[in-house]
């Protein structure tokens, strides 16, 4: 076996352990798991109860099983994404707590392969979460997607799951820098985007500048590409495909470069054991 091969080996090994890891937290912490879905299917169900109000106001033409399920849509890919920043982002924070953050630092494997490790966890796990709240609440509201394309949906998440991690790893570094207030600034970050994805309204609405900032979030695409694969029946849309690659292709080794600096940057000044 040649050194690289030896090499390779040796970093799919580590890349499952990281995997392997983070499945053991989530199994560690079950019942705030459990607390934490009912969470997001409360939040979800505020949104899609926008559509009954719009029919209990008489919505008159409006098209109420299509809106909820475009509302639903939107608050599902959006619970996905808080899902791959929740665990990018805290398990910097649970490990600081657990007082293991400077072991899994010196363990035997590159940083690429511990952020990438973490992010394809986060996409698995995200994606069996993601699917559950979105079959609970459409069973809930007895939602009917006879032209629903599921596969095509599925594969522009996929696509876009590339692009969350590079971007969950930029902001996993706050905590890093900032163990007093790193986290919160994590999910300020999300929010941010949550503004400017459409959501829970069209792009269209949003004054000219922030359509500009939409066109480079993920999110945009994914959401967009979501909609029309499940109310309207759509394939893969390369207009929502290539948009996903690029942004991937900057922000995955941007991410790394950014999580690599932080950590520097946390050694140097004795921020890796700080609680507080």
């Amino acid at each position: 076996m040649t050194e690289l091969a030896i090499r390779a080996r040796h970093e799919l090994i580590g890349l499952g352990g990281v995997v392997e890891r983070n499945w053991y937290l989530v199994k560690r912490y079950v019942w705030w798991e459990v607390a934490f879905f009912a969470w997001t299917v409360a939040n979800s169900l505020t949104i899609v109860f926008i559509a009954k109000g719009v029919e209990a106001a008489g919505g008159g033409s409006i098209d109420i099983n299509q809106l909820t399920t475009v509302l639903l849509i939107g608050a599902v890919v959006w619970s996905y994404l808080g899902i791959i920043f929740e665990i990018l982002v805290e398990t910097v924070a649970w490990e600081r707590w657990e007082g293991t953050i400077e072991y899994t630092f010196m363990a035997p494997l590159s940083r690429p392969v511990h952020l990438i490790g973490m992010g394809i966890f986060a996409v698995l796990y995200g994606i069996v979460r993601a699917s559950l709240v979105f079959g609970a609440i459409a069973l809930m509201f007895h939602l009917h997607m006879p032209d629903a394309n599921f596969a095509s949906a599925l594969v522009v998440v996929g696509v876009a799951s590339i692009s969350f991690i590079g971007i969950g790893m930029m902001t996993a570094v706050l905590p890093l820098i900032s163990p007093e207030k790193g986290t919160q600034f994590g999910f300020i970050g999300q929010g941010l985007m949550l503004v400017v994805s459409g959501v829970y309204y069209p792009v269209s609405v949003m004054p000219e500048w922030m359509q500009a900032i939409a066109k480079i979030s993920p999110a945009t695409y994914a959401i967009r590409g979501c909609r029309a694969s499940i109310v309207d029946g759509a394939g893969l849309a390369w207009a929502n495909v290539w948009p996903l690659l690029l942004i991937a292709v900057v922000a995955i080794p941007l991410g790394i470069g950014i999580f690599s600096a932080g950590e520097r940057y946390a050694k140097r000044n004795g921020k890796l054991k700080r609680s507080g």
